[in-house]
């Protein structure tokens, strides 16, 4: 039992075994980490599946943000409405812009609420951002139509989202522009990454000026992120294996040699800006991601059918299932599957730990995500999002990732069934 596999919803948990060979191989490639064709490649395979005409990769989903902010022309006074319960990695570009971050309240499915966002819209707005929450698309009708009638930009933050459709229609799609995220628990995953689309040929110009001006990252960051398959999944998910406080040092100190990376660095949970971004996407990650683009439609499947398996084993004595909703207009991806609770959300991960499954993504506890992030900073104000704040409070996430099979999630299921009898 003390060697048995642990479960985790975030880490690096879309790697299989041919990515980790390829990261292991581009390591003795130096010659391939920065200039190369996998770049073109990427950018050609994202304009005909999203089917729009402007694509432009990045080392992250805050690059590509800040490329479409400048492009839009946001400036210092003007405002980006934004939803609450969010990550910091959304707001800090909005910051860098010289912009105000305005928070706008969540509906029942996480994600930006129109009404309260038609209370918020001032005569200092520019923009407004959904983000299509864990993979369910955003209430786009009613968002279009009062973007529209507000004279405002439509950003779509789809970090969540790669493959969810509203309508038939791909998400990303619906905006002035959007941004995706190749993070290292994205959808697609190539530890760090992102991109910007836009179907305006005018904004596209723009970005290639801003894509211009930076620079690739320098080449011991691109090694910490080949390093990052490897390591996660053959030193530190074994030390997880054998006690967690074990896995937690082990990470950790990767972290202090910086031999690996962190998925957002300290400076950006203060709201400072970080030397790492915005920089050019490597030729190296686009190899992974287009190694995993190649998997993507397998991938999102196997996320619908655990989300499903989830949605039907889960007890609803003291567990609300937000996103258990009829489908007709959407067709989520499901990069997690949320469940909220009245129980203390700590005790369940606690004892979740003793299991082997490590449920904290950190998408929890705070309408800022990670919890350590600084709220005054971020210009959020509490009470502002009292929806959101709530349910920060009560989510727990499951994971749905490649790497989850059945027989994981009937673990998960069972902690949960397990708890809810418990406290009755």
């Amino acid at each position: 039992m003390i060697f048995s596999k642990p479960i985790f919803t975030s880490l690096s948990p879309n790697t299989e075994k041919d990515d980790i060979i390829l990261a292991f191989k581009l390591i003795f490639q130096p010659w391939k980490w920065k200039k190369g064709d996998s770049i073109q490649k990427l950018e050609k395979e994202f304009r005909s599946y999203l089917g729009v005409n402007n694509v432009f990769v990045f080392n992250s989903g805050r690059s590509a943000l800040l490329a479409i902010l400048d492009s839009l022309g946001i400036v210092e006074g003007d405002e980006v409405l934004l939803q609450g319960f969010t990550c910091n990695a959304a707001i800090n570009p909005i910051l860098k812009s010289g912009a105000k971050p305005v928070f706008v309240d969540i509906d029942d499915t996480l994600n930006l609420d129109p009404n309260d966002l038609k209370k918020k819209i001032t005569s200092n707005s520019k923009a407004v951002m959904i983000q299509h929450s864990f993979g369910w698309p955003a209430q786009i009708d009613e968002i279009v139509k009062i973007v529209k009638e507000n004279n405002l930009f439509l950003i779509e933050d789809c970090a969540h989202a790669l493959g969810s459709r509203y309508k038939e229609k791909l998400c990303g799609t619906f905006g002035d522009t959007a941004f995706f995220s190749f993070g290292r628990d994205k959808i697609l995953s190539s530890v760090f990454g992102g991109l910007a689309v836009t179907n305006n040929h005018e904004l596209g110009k723009k970005i290639v000026v801003f894509r211009e001006r930076i620079k690739y990252p320098c080449n011991s960051w691109i090694l910490q992120q080949l390093l990052h398959p490897l390591l996660t999944n053959y030193i530190v998910m074994p030390a997880y294996a054998l006690s967690a406080v074990l896995g937690r040092l082990v990470l950790g100190f990767l972290h202090i040699l910086s031999i690996l990376s962190k998925a957002v660095y300290k400076k950006e949970k203060r709201g400072k800006s970080v030397k790492q971004f915005p920089k050019q996407f490597p030729n190296a990650l686009a190899v992974l991601a287009l190694n995993q683009f190649e998997k993507l439609e397998r991938f999102n499947k196997h996320r619908r059918e655990i989300a499903a398996f989830y949605q039907k084993g889960i007890k609803k004595d003291n567990f609300i299932l937000p996103l258990d909703k009829e489908k007709i207009i959407v067709d989520p991806v499901f990069m997690r599957y949320p469940v909220l609770t009245d129980l203390d959300t700590d005790e369940i991960l606690k004892k979740a730990r003793k299991r082997k499954i490590f449920l904290d993504d950190g998408w929890r506890k705070s309408p800022v995500v990670p919890i350590d992030t600084c709220l005054e900073k971020m210009n959020y104000k509490l009470g502002s999002c009292p929806r959101a704040e709530k349910i920060s409070q009560s989510i727990i996430n499951l994971p749905t990732h490649i790497n989850i099979s059945q027989k994981d999630a009937k673990k998960v299921i069972n902690l949960v069934n397990e708890y809810t009898r418990d406290k009755r």
